[in-house]
């Protein structure tokens, strides 16, 4: 996942995960919402003061971040407790935060990634319409323009604002690319002879960790979105035309490439998304294909290692955007069944203070508030930022943006030809088959 954002996706790392006490609370009642995103007035009153938050697991200093939204909370709403449920992204993404929110402990508040899953969670009843609320406590006026692109479902507003995920950008080694001569690529013919060049020299182009499917298939869609078009690309992913034909045949041959020519490491389907990060992080590869997230990964791993990205050069006779970025919205939704919701406002009224937002950007992250994106962070991370703001098309990931069963079937494919165990004809033909038995 992106994210797993991945981002991520978007955020990756540790808060403490309570599941023995989630086992011991109560689960919260259930509330009723009117069109305008207020809690009914026969919704009934909470049956514990334990306002239960579930997320990605953050990085060490985002983890500090949420620790000082806890303290600020529990002063501000006396007798009660904000209870973090953390997971991996990977869990989380899948069947983590659906088994969350279908239990009998649900999340009052939860991480969404914006796409086919927010739409979703709003048509499962698990998302409430925030527009008049976010809008009467003033949290709307806080952030930059068009910061709530992707949160809306049907109109309204059900999702707040966390960041915008570029979920696939080329990482390199400012080293290795100097002490070898290599200049950035600007077209995708360019980075051909850079990891070539590179490989002559013996040094791995690419690292990638694709055990779990979505690193490498974010990667390779975006290469397929690039030759055949956003369209074609959003098309086959929605099961309005197949997957295996002609246009994506070929797209898929470039992709084989990268393995026939050795320039991916041969590990890469066999090794999790964190060693493949290793493996860049510690010098054993030149670049690495992956989201923004892995600034944070960055300060916990390697703070020293120094490293740039560049998007996704441009492919020569592509019928793409050849200056798409690949990314997401990200942010929090209140559960629509939870009868928490003031206090749920009251965590996002903290979340988008001015002290806060600054703090999550000092701590590495991307802030959409006004103040907190305006004073900077991390310079990697507002680059990143700016590139997805200023794109002229963002593509989505498969398994954020489309159904995680047709996303599955890509990403298989994709993982099949990367490392060599499939031709771009069978696996597509295959992944095809999958999609076709979904309708």
């Amino acid at each position: 996942m992106t994210g797993r954002w991945m981002v991520q996706r978007a955020m990756v790392g540790l808060v403490a995960l309570v599941a023995t006490t989630l086992a011991a609370c109560g689960s919260g009642s259930a509330g009723t919402s009117s069109a305008s995103g207020s809690t009914s007035a026969s919704a009934p009153a909470p049956t514990d003061k334990v306002l239960r938050f579930a997320m990605t697991e953050p990085g060490t200093d985002v983890q500090k971040v949420w620790d000082e939204v806890k303290k600020q909370f529990e002063a501000k709403n006396a007798g009660w407790t904000l209870q973090y449920i953390a997971q991996n992204d990977d869990l989380y993404s899948t069947v983590g935060l659906p088994n969350l929110l279908n239990g009998g402990n649900a999340p009052d508040v939860y991480f969404e990634w914006s796409g086919l899953r927010l739409d979703t969670r709003t048509s499962e009843g698990h998302a409430l319409d925030l527009t008049g609320r976010l809008a009467e406590a003033g949290i709307t006026a806080r952030y930059v323009d068009g910061a709530f692109g992707g949160t809306q479902v049907g109109g309204k507003t059900v999702m707040v604002p966390f960041a915008k995920d570029v979920t696939n950008v080329i990482w390199y080694s400012k080293k290795v690319f100097a002490d070898n001569g290599i200049a950035v690529p600007t077209t995708y013919a360019e980075l051909d002879a850079a990891a070539s060049a590179l490989k002559a020299k013996g040094i791995t182009p690419f690292a990638q960790g694709n055990k779990d499917l979505w690193p490498a298939g974010n990667w390779v869609a975006h290469i397929i979105s690039r030759i055949i078009g956003e369209q074609a690309y959003a098309d086959g992913l929605t099961m309005k035309s197949p997957v295996n034909g002609p246009d994506w045949v070929a797209a898929m041959a470039s992709v084989k490439t990268l393995h026939d020519k050795g320039y991916i490491n041969p590990s890469v389907n066999s090794i999790s998304d964190n060693e493949g990060y290793t493996l860049f992080l510690t010098g054993k590869s030149a670049m690495t294909p992956i989201g923004s997230w892995l600034v944070d990964i960055r300060k916990d791993q390697a703070k020293t290692f120094d490293m740039d990205f560049f998007n996704l050069p441009p492919i020569e006779g592509g019928k793409g955007n050849q200056q798409s970025v690949m990314g997401v919205s990200t942010g929090y939704v209140v559960n629509a069944r939870s009868a928490k919701v003031d206090q749920a406002m009251s965590l996002f009224d903290i979340m988008t203070s001015d002290a806060i937002a600054k703090a999550f950007v000092t701590a590495g992250d991307a802030s959409l508030v006004k103040s907190a994106a305006a004073a900077g962070g991390d310079p990697l991370s507002t680059r990143l930022l700016q590139l997805v703001e200023n794109a002229p098309v963002v593509v989505s990931p498969p398994d954020t943006g489309y159904s995680l069963k047709v996303a599955d079937a890509l990403n298989t494919a994709s993982s099949e030809v990367l490392g060599g165990a499939a031709s771009p004809l069978d696996a597509l033909d295959e992944a095809q088959a999958k999609i076709a038995a979904l309708k």
